[in-house]
C-alpha cells in the first residue's frame, strides 16, 4: 500500500533549503568578482605598481560598504535565521596577533600574486593553479588554529 502523507522533513533538509540564497548570493559575488577583474593578476599588480587606481577604487567601495553595513546591523538590531540577536563587537586596536596575521596575509598574497578571497571564484574559471593557493590558504588556516591559543 502506498502512503500519501509526505515523509516528515528532517532539521537538516529545511536547514539546507534555508541556504540557498546565500549560495545563489555567493556564485553572484564570484561572477562579480571574475567580471570586475577583483581577480585579475594584471590589475593587482597595477594596484602594487601605483598604474591604475581600479583595485583602489574596488577596494575603498568595499571598506565603505563594511563600515556603513557594520554600523547599521550594531544599531538595528536584528535577528539572524536561528532568531539569535546580531551582535558585532567592538575589536580592540592593533595588537601583535593582528600585525602577525597582516604580515603573513601580505606575504601569501604577494607570494601567490592574488588575493586568497576570490580563490573559488577562480577555481570556476577552470584556472587549476588555484589549487595550489587553496591548498597554502588550508594549511594556513590549520596552522593558525594550532597556534590561536598562543597569540
Amino acid at each position: 500500500m502506498i502512503s500519501t502523507t509526505p515523509a516528515p522533513t528532517t532539521a537538516s533538509s529545511t536547514s539546507l533549503l534555508r541556504q540557498w540564497p546565500f549560495l545563489i548570493a555567493g556564485l553572484l559575488f564570484g561572477v562579480l568578482l571574475i567580471k570586475s577583474e577583483a581577480a585579475s593578476w594584471y590589475r593587482i599588480q597595477e594596484m602594487f605598481r601605483f598604474q591604475s587606481v581600479h583595485m583602489y577604487g574596488l577596494m575603498g567601495s568595499a571598506v565603505l560598504t563594511g563600515v556603513i553595513t557594520t554600523a547599521l546591523l550594531r544599531r538595528s538590531g536584528q535577528r539572524a535565521l536561528n532568531g539569535e540577536t546580531i551582535r558585532v563587537p567592538v575589536k580592540e586596536g592593533p595588537t601583535r596577533r593582528y600585525v602577525l596575521g597582516g604580515l603573513i596575509f601580505g606575504a601569501g598574497w604577494g607570494l601567490a600574486g592574488v588575493c586568497p578571497g576570490p580563490i573559488f571564484a577562480l577555481l570556476g574559471t577552470h584556472l587549476l593553479p588555484m589549487l595550489i593557493v587553496l591548498t597554502a590558504a588550508l594549511m594556513g588556516t590549520w596552522a593558525y588554529g594550532a597556534v590561536q591559543h598562543r597569540l
